[in-house]
């Protein structure tokens, strides 16, 4: 029979075991339960099929459809789900052994302690130097981080909605302008007919007007493919390749004072590719306790029974090894760890630039287009109608001619194209620079207004 010392120290490594292996998602370093604060992407919302909208179509309509239907944040939100799998698995703890040895089996030479024996064993690795509330924390961080690459990707989906948004009310006004000049230019030609017929005008004008005509017709075509084209690229931000509503709601025309550089500057910290560095840099620092902590060598502990058939004896088998950190200290990747967090740091220094050379682009090019607004609106528009207006009224009472009439309504027309173009370029401006400090352009301006 075994002593009772081996009877006491099996009893105690028992007790180890049993407790090690029974605390599941319970550390015995502790701080494990917490993985982390939530970030921005934390609650995401199921990605489903989005069904594409009859009639009218309002811009918060097309957002809440790309937050559900959009692909690009389907693969991204099942990366965070994936993820949030990995924490689970950080948390189990590794698996007992069982052991089963038998000796001597068969021997009828051997006697007593050397006859057949059978040996029945449970190992367990017991992790040292907080390895598991290590791997848990860079879970967590990688989880994180997948959730602000999310809201990365959410604010740049949301962008090109809104600029596709603004492209599809461009292309629904060129239709318009181009439908207006076609009507205009049908009357040109009447007036002509009517003079030419009535011997004022020459027959050559009459061929001129018609030639005018018939390319202000295939402008109208080519404005018809573009709002298609503008419909279907907008549909395609919730996945869907056929759209179904006949027209986009919303007012180009209403312009705003824009913002000092300086309060849209001061509002960066919002966008999360810079958020998201305060994360990527935790997460190589966890990384790096991490690498440092699986430096300490494990305990494998061992607690069994041996059965001697000769005497019908057991006894109580029990051990712990460790390696010897001799050769591997885990030096390679304590290194490679430390390496990856200096590049992060440079990394985050490149991304401040990057955005910050970003929105000082998106903001000249913002600026450009409302001065040129404010110019094409006071001056210009104004300008060409009189003039158009004066060159018909003349051409009517034999005072101009005809290529008078057509040049002036080109000089319109261009005047209004090219006001249409720069509306598009404002909005669209408005949708990069939101995109870049995260958060609508009217709340730097009312900060800006506010002093």
């Amino acid at each position: 029979m075994p002593s009772r010392s081996v009877i006491r120290a099996g009893l105690a490594l028992a007790a180890v075991l049993v407790s090690y292996t029974a605390a599941g998602a319970e550390s015995l370093e502790g701080g494990l339960n917490d993985p982390g604060p939530r970030v921005p992407g934390s609650e995401i919302p199921a990605q489903t099929v989005a069904q594409s909208p009859v009639g009218e179509l309002t811009l918060r309509q097309a957002v809440a459809l790309a937050l559900v239907g959009n692909p690009e944040l389907a693969v991204f939100s099942g990366e965070v789900r994936a993820r949030e799998a990995a924490i689970v698995q950080a948390r189990l703890l590794p698996n007992p052994e069982l052991n089963v040895t038998a000796v001597n089996l068969g021997n009828d030479v051997l006697r007593d302690f050397d006859g057949p024996q059978a040996t029945v064993s449970l190992s367990q690795i017991i992790l040292m130097g907080g390895k598991r509330a290590a791997g848990i924390r860079v879970a967590g961080l990688d989880r994180d981080l997948a959730a602000w690459d999310y809201e990365v990707k959410r604010l740049d989906v949301l962008t090109r909605v809104a600029q596709g948004f603004v492209v599809v009310l461009q292309a629904q006004q060129g239709l318009v302008l181009a439908n207006d000049l076609v009507a205009l230019a049908e009357r040109v030609a009447v007036t002509v007919a009517a003079r030419v017929q009535a011997g004022k005008s020459s027959p050559v004008e009459e061929v001129r007007a018609r030639v005018a005509l018939a390319s202000i017709r295939i402008e109208r075509e080519r404005a018809m493919r573009e709002l298609e084209a503008a419909r279907i690229n907008l549909a395609a931000t919730w996945g869907s390749t056929a759209p179904r509503f006949t027209k986009a709601l919303g007012r180009l025309e209403d312009v705003h004072p824009v913002p000092a550089v300086e309060d849209l500057s001061r509002r960066l910290r919002q966008n999360p590719d810079l958020a998201r560095w305060a994360t990527e840099l935790a997460g190589r620092e966890a990384n790096l306790d991490l690498e440092r902590r699986r430096a300490v060598p494990d305990l494998s502990a061992t607690l069994g029974i041996t059965h001697f058939a000769d005497t019908d004896d057991s006894a109580l088998v029990a051990g712990i090894s460790i390696p010897l950190p001799i050769l591997n200290r885990n030096q390679g990747n304590i290194q490679a760890a430390h390496e990856r967090l200096g590049k992060a740091m440079a990394e985050r220094r490149n991304a401040e630039v990057s955005v910050t050379t970003r929105l000082h682009a998106v903001y000249q090019r913002l600026a450009g287009a409302h001065a040129e607004i404010a110019a094409l609106k006071a001056e210009v528009l104004p300008g060409a109608k009189s003039a158009f207006e004066a060159a018909s009224k003349g051409y009517r009472l034999g005072k101009f001619g005809l290529l008078d009439v057509l040049d002036a309504q080109r000089t319109l027309f261009g005047a209004k194209a090219q006001y249409l173009r720069g509306l598009t370029d404002y909005h669209q401006s408005v949708a990069q620079v939101e995109g870049l400090i995260g958060e609508p352009v009217e709340a730097a301006r009312s900060l800006e207004e506010s002093r």
